[in-house]
């Protein structure tokens, strides 16, 4: 009897790390799962935003867009995006939190993570929407602080 389920050991080398304990980082990656799978403008991801950030929630919901029409326009390679019931994340998502987290304090580890992350040499302009996205979460008062 052949099942189509993925055994437990398929599912944690898919999914090998938990979700981040911070909420704004939860927050930022129900939005980036949710445009990455039913487009930019999802309107379940800008609930979310609403909800988290109030009526200030225009420009996280612009700017988060923008960086995700730039991630899917100059990206040489998939990234991979889990369920966003998911309670795990890929290595793609992991990695793009800890990109988040690091472009202002370190921006040279950032731009060598989104580099390997998306395949490109020089990814200066994605990292620039990675930046001002995390700069938006944090002038409104919930900065992304996952690792």
């Amino acid at each position: 009897m052949s099942s189509n389920q993925p055994t437990a050991p398929a599912l944690a080398a898919a999914l090998p790390h938990p979700l981040p304990e911070d909420t704004n980082a939860r927050l930022f990656l129900f939005a980036f799962r949710r445009m990455g799978a039913h487009g930019l403008n999802d309107a379940f991801a800008a609930h979310a935003l609403l909800e988290g950030f109030g009526a200030g929630f225009r420009r996280p919901l612009t700017l988060l867009r923008a960086m995700m029409a730039d991630l899917a326009g100059g990206a040489k390679c998939s990234i991979a995006i889990a369920p966003c019931c998911c309670r795990r994340t890929t290595h793609a998502e992991h990695a793009l939190l800890t990109i988040v987290t690091r472009a202002e304090i370190a921006p040279d580890s950032a731009r060598l993570l989104l580099s390997d992350l998306i395949g490109l040499r020089s990814p200066d302009g994605i990292l620039a929407s990675i930046c001002i996205v995390a700069q938006a979460f944090a002038d409104a008062g919930r900065p992304i602080t996952a690792e």
